[in-house]
């Protein structure tokens, strides 16, 4: 019997490429997918992103904020942590975007995201979401944290997306069913 889990494909985000992912993905459904960078800083990693990167107790850790936007309208929210003795000096530091993606930059490091793992969960918004996703206080959120790892094992990234549910993202989720 297979136990109960969600599934989806992040390969198109994984992988270093010329074009981004998310602007692909939804020129394939013949939409127009855009990313506005909110910031870059480096910031003290709290417990959920120092246990997802194998961080010690005040290591630091680079965050990049997007709004990612389908025909102009927000639909997620994604915020990528990187550890400071990775990102720092690099252009996942800077506060601009980067040509080619961040994958792109991990893969010149030599820590091609080559094992992934993720969560899903669902939640109401906050108050911050609600406003940069142009949502109202009872619409749900769908929560998508992943962490990527290099060949070695060793955490590289983790992600923390937050999509409006009842806006189509291009991202599918589909439940395993138990099997009798």
């Amino acid at each position: 019997m297979t136990e109960p889990g969600w599934t989806s494909s992040s390969d198109p985000y994984l992988v270093a490429q010329q074009h981004d992912a998310w602007s692909v993905e939804a020129a394939g459904r013949g939409r127009v997918g855009t990313q506005q960078l909110l910031g870059v800083e480096t910031v003290n990693a709290d417990t959920q992103v120092r246990r997802a990167l194998g961080l010690a107790a005040g290591e630091r850790a680079v965050v990049r904020r997007r709004l990612i936007l389908e025909d102009d309208r927000p639909v997620e929210l994604a915020d990528s942590y990187y550890p400071e003795p990775i990102a720092a000096g690099t252009p996942l530091a800077d506060n601009r975007k980067i040509k080619g993606g961040a994958v792109q930059v991990l893969a010149g490091l030599g820590l091609t995201p080559h094992q992934v793992s993720e969560h899903v969960t669902a939640r109401r918004p906050t108050d911050h979401e609600q406003e940069l996703l142009d949502i109202a206080a009872d619409e749900p959120v769908l929560v998508l944290t992943r962490i990527s790892r290099a060949a070695t094992g060793q955490p590289v990234e983790y992600a923390v997306m937050r999509t409006v549910t009842s806006r189509s993202t291009g991202h599918t989720y589909q439940m395993q069913v138990p099997t009798a």
